[in-house]
């Protein structure tokens, strides 16, 4: 059996990375812009504990960063086209691209998500 050469095994620890479904959501989920904790949790109907954890895992992989603005840590991603990554998997698998939108901010309390759903005057 050959050793994989680097580039080989970058490769495979990014997909490793982004493969866990609950960190595919939250890519999805802060897609070209940014998401705080608050907005995942009520975006996600997830735990902010479990939420943290994913994040956590996707920054020490620098697939994230993080901002803080106040109390409110907002999170975006470094490489946008991991997005593609994801599009062309759920292609690939037979999920139309369109499902995957998931940026709504109803839920959300936060001052950025609150800003975003105030109509124009």
């Amino acid at each position: 059996m050959s050793k994989q050469t680097p580039r080989h095994e970058k490769i495979g620890d990014l997909l490793a990375s982004i493969g866990n479904p609950v960190r595919v959501q939250i890519l999805l989920a802060i897609g070209t812009g940014e998401a705080c904790v608050c907005h995942l949790e009520s975006l996600l109907e997830l735990r902010q504990a479990y939420i943290s954890q994913q994040l956590m895992t996707l920054r020490k992989k620098k697939i994230i960063t993080s901002r803080r603005e106040g109390k409110y840590i907002y999170y975006r991603l470094v490489n946008p086209e991991v997005l593609e990554v994801i599009r062309a998997a759920a292609e690939i698998v037979g999920i139309s691209k369109d499902s995957l939108d998931m940026q709504d901010h109803s839920n959300c309390e936060c001052p950025k998500c609150s800003l975003e759903e105030t109509p124009p005057r």
